[in-house]
């Protein structure tokens, strides 16, 4: 378990974008920047630049340097990639500094995993009861969640947790072939979070972000005496490998599930709550109501 509540995948509270609260542990952030360092070293060593790198370990380059930054959790396909381009013995000295980010349990450990899962995937699916997913909200939204957050969060680190919100939120446009799937409860577009000015934004930017050829978005009805959602908020990835990963979160808590059957049984629970989700059309309809209603 890892203190990573919901700044990121949910965005219930300010906990998540890469510990952007200020409260993400100093070994963390010291361990990625000492692996970046050392990613950069073996890149340079063998004569690469991160444009010529990057599409032999199959990300992109500015990815590469996000990683080299210390930005990013580096994937575990990464390794084994990166082993291939820059050899067996440049392989063992990047398993050796994953190895040292792998025993740092801090704050935005789990997110930044996640976070660079979601950067590898071809399906996202994410469902919520909570709040609205982070890739789904407008920045009003955002601002009037960080505003509530407890303990409250000074102007800079709102600041903070707001551009990096909104960053994450390229995910969107940058990956046309991955198909995000999201299912929302209808709750919590009638609690009006923020107030009337923040929700009709909200409800604007979901009708504009269910256009996108690769979105859709479902909202579970208020009434729905069939529901497979009880177990409350999760998410799901498909890698590029086709391997399947869930998250899932909870008051000051996080998990990744790495592990094929219990994957699989968040994904069975997911479609079932597709099945039972307003469609995508007949969702565009109630957030046009909604949105008229304001």
């Amino acid at each position: 378990m890892a203190t990573d509540n919901g700044g990121g995948a949910g965005g219930s509270t300010a906990r998540r974008e890469g510990g952007a609260d200020g409260r993400c542990e100093p070994e963390l952030s010291d361990s990625l920047k000492t692996f970046g360092a050392v990613l950069k070293a073996l890149r340079e060593e063998a004569s690469l630049t991160q444009e010529q790198f990057a599409p032999l370990v199959r990300y992109s380059a500015a990815y590469i340097a996000k990683i080299e930054q210390g930005k990013r959790f580096p994937p575990r396909d990464l390794l084994d990639r990166s082993d291939e381009v820059l050899g067996a013995g440049a392989g063992r000295v990047l398993g050796a500094a994953a190895r040292s980010l792998t025993r740092k349990a801090g704050l935005a450990t789990w997110f930044l995993q996640w976070a660079g899962i979601e950067e590898d995937t071809t399906s996202l699916y994410a469902y919520e009861c909570r709040v609205v997913p982070g890739l789904l909200q407008p920045e009003p939204y955002i601002r009037a969640l960080f505003e509530r957050h407890l303990p409250p969060l000074t102007e800079e680190q709102s600041e903070r947790q707001v551009a990096a919100r909104l960053a994450r939120q390229q995910l969107l446009v940058e990956r046309p072939n991955t198909a995000f799937s999201f299912v929302i409860e209808q709750a919590l577009l009638e609690r009006r979070m923020g107030g009337a000015e923040v929700m009709k934004a909200l409800l604007t930017h979901l009708l504009v972000v269910g256009r996108h050829r690769n979105v859709e978005l479902q909202v579970m009805p208020l009434v729905q005496e069939e529901h497979a959602g009880f177990e409350g908020e999760m998410y799901l990835a498909e890698t590029s490998g086709h391997r399947w990963v869930g998250y899932i979160e909870g008051h000051g808590s996080s998990m990744l599930v790495n592990d094929p059957k219990a994957a699989s049984s968040m994904l069975q629970r997911y479609g079932k709550l597709r099945s039972q989700a307003l469609s995508h059309q007949a969702t565009a309809c109630l957030l046009e109501q909604m949105r008229g209603a304001l």
